[in-house]
C-alpha cells in the first residue's frame, strides 16, 4: 500500500511538471509564423494547402495562453500535426518509428548497464592492480571513442570487407517480404519478439544479425561511462566506516564487496542508466543514421534537418514524458537497492 500512495502522489506530481513542459515547448513555437505554427493542427495532406484557413479557425494571431489552450485541447484529442518528412500524422510517426529505437534500447542497455557494473566493481575492488589499469585504459578508450566514427569503422570491416557478413537496416529484403505477408502477425512491430511470438525463427535470427553493430556502436561509448561510475562510486563506498567496520569484524571480502559497498555504489549508478534507458529510447541519431536502423533518432534529425515543426514538437513532448516517466522509476528502484531509502523521501 507504502508504495502504492507513493507512486499516486508522484504522479500527481508529474502533472505541473509536464504543464511547465508544455508551456515551454509550444512558447519556442512562437519564433515562427503563424503559418509555420498552423501544421501543429494539420491532418492529412491536403491540410497543408489550406494553412491561411486553418490560421483563421484555430486562432493562431491570437494572445499566447489562448493558443497554447487550443493546441493543448488538439493534444489531448491525439492530434499532434502532420509530419512533412514521412507523409502521416506525428503520433502515427511516433508509433511508428518507437519500435525500431526500443529493439535497440531493448538489447543495448543490459549490455552497457551489466558489463558497467561488472568491469567497474572489479576495477575498484582491485585498485591499483592490473585489472584496474586495463579497465581504467578501455574506459578511457571507449569514451573517447566518436560515435560516428565507430559505427563507419564497423561497416566498412563487417559489411564492406566481410561482403555484407552484418548488414544495414533492421531486415533484409526477404525477410521484409516476410514480415509484411499476411502469415507473419505484426504484435508490436519490435521484429525480434514478434519473430518470437510467431515461432519464426529465420525472421529472428536475421533480425538479430542486423541488431549487432548497432548496439557494439551504442554499447562502447556507455560501457565505458558506466564503468568509470561504478569505479568512482565503489572506490567511494569501499572508505565508509561501515566498510571498515565489516572488514574488521572478519567478514569474507566478497561479502564486503557484494553485499555492502556493490550495492551502496549502485545508487549513481541506477540514475544514470534511468536516464540512459530515456535517451537510447527517444533515439541514437548517429547510430540509426549510419546504419539506416529507422527509429525515432533517425525521424528526428530528418524532421530537424528540414524544419518539420510538427515532427521536432511531437518529438519534443514524447522525450519530455519518457524523462518524466523514467524518474519515476528510478526512485522506485531506489528503495529496493538502499533500504534506507523510504517512499517518504530521503534516506533514514
Amino acid at each position: 500500500m507504502e508504495l502504492r500512495a507513493y507512486i499516486a502522489r508522484r504522479l500527481l506530481l508529474l502533472i505541473p511538471v509536464l504543464f511547465g513542459v508544455t508551456v515551454f515547448i509550444f512558447a519556442i513555437t512562437m519564433f515562427f509564423s503563424p503559418t509555420e505554427r498552423a501544421t501543429l493542427y494539420v491532418t492529412s495532406p491536403q491540410g497543408m494547402r489550406d494553412l491561411p484557413s486553418i490560421i483563421e479557425q484555430y486562432g493562431l494571431d491570437r494572445p499566447f495562453f489562448v493558443q497554447y489552450g487550443t493546441w493543448l485541447n488538439q493534444v489531448f484529442h491525439g492530434n499532434l500535426g502532420w509530419s512533412n518528412v514521412v507523409s502521416m500524422p506525428v503520433g502515427r510517426a511516433i508509433f511508428h518509428y518507437l519500435p525500431a529505437t526500443l529493439e535497440l534500447a531493448i538489447f543495448a542497455t543490459p549490455i552497457i548497464i551489466l558489463t558497467g557494473i561488472f568491469f567497474g566493481s572489479r576495477a575498484a575492488a582491485h585498485k591499483d592492480k592490473p585489472v584496474d589499469h586495463a579497465t581504467r585504459v578501455v574506459a578511457i578508450l571507449g569514451w573517447s571513442l566518436p560515435t560516428f566514427w565507430l559505427g563507419l569503422l564497423l561497416m566498412m570491416i563487417f559489411y564492406g570487407y566481410f561482403r555484407g557478413l552484418l548488414p544495414p537496416g533492421r531486415l533484409s529484403s526477404a525477410m521484409e517480404i516476410m514480415v509484411t505477408s499476411g502469415d507473419f502477425i505484426r504484435y508490436t512491430r519490435i521484429n525480434t519478439l514478434d519473430a518470437i511470438l510467431n515461432l519464426n525463427g529465420p525472421v529472428l535470427l536475421d533480425a538479430l544479425r542486423h541488431l549487432i553493430l548497432p548496439v557494439i556502436t551504442i554499447s562502447t561509448v556507455n560501457v565505458a561511462f558506466i564503468m568509470r561510475l561504478m569505479r568512482s562510486s565503489m572506490l567511494e563506498s569501499l572508505g565508509k566506516g561501515y566498510i571498515l567496520t565489516a572488514r574488521a569484524k572478519g567478514v569474507q571480502e566478497k561479502l564486503v564487496i557484494s553485499k555492502h559497498a556493490r550495492r551502496n555504489a549502485l545508487i549513481p549508478v541506477i540514475t544514470v542508466s534511468g536516464y540512459l534507458f530515456a535517451a537510447l529510447a527517444g533515439g541514437a541519431v548517429i547510430t540509426e543514421t549510419i546504419f539506416s536502423f529507422k527509429g525515432m533518432g533517425w525521424w528526428a534529425s530528418q524532421s530537424a534537418l528540414r524544419l518539420d515543426i510538427s515532427s521536432v514538437l511531437g518529438f519534443a513532448l514524447f522525450m519530455a514524458v519518457m524523462f518524466v516517466l523514467v524518474n519515476l522509476v528510478v526512485d522506485i528502484l531506489y528503495t529496493r537497492v538502499d533500504p534506507r531509502v523510504r517512499l517518504g523521501g530521503g534516506v533514514q
